[in-house]
């Protein structure tokens, strides 16, 4: 299967598109999705799956959208 991943801020940073298909097996989680891309749980601040709150042991379906904003800091 394959998911949609966008990525905002300082996640897209060196990498080609902020937004890229991703192919997974079937049944992997969004945590399966970090550990693909190379990100943390850490570096989560936001992670929605088709424009829903999404949490990292929540199971993937082929083509969804997966949106990861890192977390915002600042003073």
């Amino acid at each position: 299967m394959k998911v949609n991943v966008k990525l905002f801020a300082i996640l897209k940073k060196n990498r080609a598109n902020s937004s890229q298909a991703v192919p997974l097996e079937n049944g992997a989680s969004v945590r399966d999705l970090l550990e693909c891309l190379g990100l943390h749980e850490n570096d989560v601040g936001i992670l929605m799956v088709n424009s829903r709150s999404a949490t990292f042991d929540q199971t993937l379906c082929n083509d969804d959208i997966v949106t990861i904003i890192p977390p915002i800091g600042g003073g």
